[in-house]
């Protein structure tokens, strides 16, 4: 598995994510991951199954040096009564002591970046996670967040696909040092379907949900992959023996569209970069 090194964290820059996965699913999915050779595995607070993450990864007798585990805070537990209390019940269910990256997950419209940030220190400075990181921050929040930390920010996790334009984000977390990581990079089902990435596929006898995984890879994206199909892991990891071409980049970038974001829940979400 290749990896990026941002400010000493080491990311297998594929992941594999369990959003909207039942206990069951992670269970069943999880040993299959880490057979292929996932070593990078993306939960959060929210999605309720950190537990079933732990439970698999136990049961499946990884070894907790070679992973590299994502958690993220939900907004609920911004306050100080809250927020390391639910990364310790989040470790609890996880079982282990500390997570590689903790992010907030979302920058809601209650709680200050400034007092988020602070909270997130203070877990790092505990112990309980190695690295931090941040989610769904349009490029001032990000810059906030890295100008009040004491620490440096690992990474954003922001949606990514094809048909959607991050270019700003994009330039603005190199210029500062961080990596991006792409969720939702499937487009709710949107690429598997392209026409355009399945003519591209044919080229190098892959499919197009492989050659939209190599596109976020090539734009410098940390790629979050999903499924909770066992018999579906070996293709969402076999996407680093092909290179797509300049102009093919060039091709599968000009499929942004104007309405391309999927994910904006209101309360939660940011005003996006234009």
């Amino acid at each position: 598995m290749e990896t990026i090194t941002v400010h000493g964290a080491v990311i297998p820059k594929l992941g594999f994510g369990v959003f909207r996965m039942s206990d069951a699913e992670v269970e069943r999915v999880v040993p299959t991951a880490l057979d292929a050779g996932f070593r990078h595995f993306d939960t959060a607070q929210i999605y309720q199954n950190e537990a079933a993450l732990g439970r698999a990864l136990e049961a499946a007798g990884a070894k907790r040096t070679e992973l590299f585990l994502t958690t993220k805070v939900w907004v609920d537990n911004y306050s100080q009564d809250r927020f390391a209390t639910s990364v310790n019940e989040s470790l609890e269910k996880l079982r282990t002591d500390h997570v590689d990256l903790l992010l907030l997950h979302w920058p809601g419209d209650k709680v200050s970046i400034s007092d988020q940030i602070e909270m997130l220190n203070a877990v790092q400075a505990s112990g309980k996670t190695r690295f931090i990181g941040v989610s769904n921050q349009n490029v001032s929040q990000l810059e906030e967040s890295i100008a009040v930390s004491k620490t440096p920010i690992v990474t954003n996790q922001v949606e990514a696909h094809p048909y959607l334009d991050q270019a700003r984000l994009i330039s603005a977390a190199r210029d500062a040092g961080v990596a991006l990581t792409a969720y939702y990079g499937m487009a709710d089902g949107a690429v598997p379907r392209d026409p355009v990435l399945q003519g591209i596929g044919v080229r190098y006898g892959k499919s197009a949900a492989q050659v939209g995984l190599r596109w976020l890879l090539q734009k410098g994206f940390v790629a979050l992959t999903k499924t909770a199909k066992p018999e579906r892991v070996k293709e969402n990891i076999d996407v680093f023996d092909f290179e797509l071409s300049a102009d093919e980049l060039a091709t599968i970038s000009k499929l942004t569209t104007p309405g391309g974001r999927l994910v904006s829940p209101p309360g939660l979400a940011p005003a996006w970069d234009a």
